[in-house]
């Protein structure tokens, strides 16, 4: 097995929404915005070579919406999947599995394109598409406060292709990884836990975006049900910090990759690192 980190691009969001109810005299110190109050966040994926598979965990914003929408969204730099694909040897059409965390759509708008004559097509024409029924139905059928998360033309086409694979209960068997499941962002998030050499590594998604938000109360306001967010956050940084975790950060536009520890605060971060300089 082989991991790579995929950089798709860099974006920003409001500060406030990233951190709910902690004032921004604190998470500033962390996250520093701009005027218009403005964090910096990546959208990075994870891809796995093993055996024959190339699996690609979750696509990042994609590139079919109108300059209107992006202009919410404040893109910045010269990270691309393909160009990030490219570094490693590989094409999106090398791609033969897709391993989506939810369905929110800077994690899974990548999947789906706009062809020459604008119709929606797979990105990834070879690949199997992953989620899992709950979340689906949960994305399809949306509640108001997330309903704009969930984007029809990223997630219609995806069943419409014939791509979509649920996994089942012998999930490790289908993709080849653990996986944990979290209902306090959106209703069954999935992470990836993979052992790689030697060593376990989450990936974190949406559980927790950057390192700034590390001690519990830190939550998004974005998330469904934040005082589970906390309770999923205890359980899983605790296990983290004893097991000395590596925790791979798709947000943190800084961070690839941190560990904890026990401090008399209760959890906080212990080390940052970039992915290379830990794996071979």
């Amino acid at each position: 097995m082989k991991i790579y980190p995929i950089e798709t691009g860099n974006f920003k969001l409001d500060g406030g929404a990233m951190f709910g109810v902690v004032p921004k005299s604190i998470w500033q110190k962390t996250n520093p915005a701009d005027s218009k109050n403005m964090i910096e966040m990546s959208m990075r994926c994870m891809l796995i070579e093993d055996g024959n598979r190339l699996i690609l965990i979750d696509t990042g914003l994609g590139n079919k919406q109108s300059d209107k929408f992006y202009s919410y969204y404040y893109l910045f730099g010269d990270f691309s999947l393909d160009m990030s694909l490219k570094k490693y040897g590989f094409h999106r059409d090398d791609i033969t599995d897709i391993f989506l965390t939810h369905l929110h759509f800077d994690h899974c708008g990548g999947v789906i394109q706009r062809n020459e004559n604008g119709l929606l097509v797979p990105a990834f024409k070879n690949a199997k598409v992953w989620s899992n029924d709950k979340h689906w139905k949960w994305a399809t059928e949306p509640n108001p406060r997330e309903k704009a998360s969930f984007l029809k033309e990223n997630i219609n086409p995806i069943k419409e292709s014939g791509q979509l694979e649920f996994i089942h209960r012998n999930y490790k068997d289908q993709i080849g990884f653990d996986v944990l499941f979290m209902d306090g962002h959106t209703e069954k998030q999935m992470l990836p836990k993979i052992n790689y050499q030697g060593k376990t590594i989450v990936f974190m998604a949406d559980l927790l975006p950057t390192v700034g938000h590390i001690p519990l109360p830190y939550v998004m306001g974005y998330d469904t049900r934040p005082l589970l967010t906390i309770k999923e956050k205890a359980a899983f940084l605790n296990e983290a910090a004893n097991k000395n975790f590596y925790l791979f950060l798709e947000h943190d536009a800084y961070n690839e990759l941190c560990t904890l520890k026990h401090t008399e605060k209760g959890v906080r971060l212990n080390t940052t690192h970039k992915f290379s300089e830990v794996f071979n």
